[in-house]
């Protein structure tokens, strides 16, 4: 076979594996907003 042959093969064998390659789904993980604020401690009787 030829050179460009060959080529074109292998490219489409490269091709085809990485298309049916198993995906990896990505996972984000986001921190929850807080509910309510904490008070903040002054240090005087109110």
């Amino acid at each position: 076979m030829s050179k460009s042959i060959t080529l074109v093969l292998a490219l489409g064998l490269v091709a085809g594996v990485s298309a049916c390659a198993k995906k990896s789904e990505e996972v984000v993980y986001a921190d929850p907003a807080p509910i309510s604020v904490e008070p903040t401690y002054t240090g005087k009787y109110k």
